[in-house]
């Protein structure tokens, strides 16, 4: 059945297949993280080999990582499809194309294997060209989103891991344009990604599947803390990222600090807290799903409005 299924798939829906596995379309968003923490730091552009390296190789590590997140989990996953009523979940970024297409057979281990293998090589290599620094920081994303995976069934500690891993990016991309940046603004940096991505992404995410999760004995939030619990840790998240967004840039005082501000602070209440109280007030999976994709769009806005200030000044 599945051989019958991966030969059915050919020329552009086989990438798409690929594509899919990796979360393109979430991958391609997650690249202004790290492009909008380097802007930050370094408060200039970059030369443009610099940029354009930056990107190719911030694009390959998420393509990579999502894509071995797929390859460890496609057991489980499978087991998940085959309980899961889609339908009730409500729409995410992450579904946009096939959802865990190694699960469903469309695509075999090994190929999902030698596509997460050949990004993991490029971005690898583009880190290399950036600092050494940030190959071992991209190692160490791989090896923790292997170990996040391998705790689905162990503890709701591992969203711990999830939110370590969605900051490595935006830290890689500090040292690939200064190889001694502040470790004050690298700890602001961090926390302001990582309660994003506790927030914003992986909590609303799992509350969309809990009752799969349940089934499957998952230890997520929702299952250990209840959607009450889960709600409530959810809103406090977005508020204390919107809060590091600000103090950021208290860091790194600039003529366009106050309109940093306040733009930070719209752009948060918009994506983050309008969306996250919602949640908190109405409880349903269909909200979750809207928060999920509008924090998704979160570090873009970010970055637009550096990227806008700095050509304005």
């Amino acid at each position: 059945m599945e051989t019958r299924l991966i030969q059915n798939c050919t020329g552009f829906s086989y990438l798409k297949l690929f594509l899919a596995l990796s979360r393109t379309t979430h991958a391609v968003l997650d690249i202004a993280a790290p492009a909008a923490a380097a802007l930050m730091w370094l408060q200039a552009f970059p030369p443009l080999s610099v940029i354009i390296t930056g990107l190719a190789t911030a694009l390959a590590g998420y393509l990579a990582v999502y894509a071995l997140n797929d390859v460890v989990d496609f057991r489980l996953d499978k087991i998940k499809l085959q309980q899961a009523e889609h339908a009730a979940s409500g729409f995410d970024l992450d579904s946009m194309h096939v959802r865990h297409p190694l699960a469903q057979g469309l695509l075999s281990l090994p190929e999902g294997l030698v596509w997460t293998g050949v990004w993991a090589l490029l971005a690898l290599a583009g880190a290399y060209l950036l600092n050494p620094t940030c190959v071992l920081i991209f190692l160490l994303s791989i090896i923790l989103e292997i170990l996040y995976c391998l705790m689905l069934q162990v503890s709701h500690l591992r969203i711990v891991i999830s939110g370590v891993v969605k900051t490595l990016g935006g830290v890689a991309a500090v040292f690939a344009v200064d190889p001694q940046p502040s470790v004050s603004f690298l700890s602001i940096l961090f926390l302001w990604l990582f309660f994003w991505e506790v927030g914003g992404q992986n909590i609303p995410n799992d509350l969309t599947d809990v009752d799969e999760d349940m089934q499957l004995d998952a230890k997520t939030v929702p299952v250990r803390f209840g959607p009450g619990g889960a709600r409530w840790i959810i809103l406090a998240s977005l508020i204390a990222a919107v809060i590091m967004s600000m103090i950021l840039f208290k860091m790194r005082p600039l003529p366009y600090g106050p309109l940093y501000m306040i733009g930070a602070l719209v752009i948060g209440i918009y994506f983050l807290l309008i969306p996250g109280y919602r949640l908190y007030v109405m409880k349903t999976r269909l909200q979750a799903a809207r928060l999920f994709n509008r924090a998704s769009y979160y570090p873009l806005a970010i970055l637009v409005m550096v990227a806008a200030l700095m050509l304005w000044f």
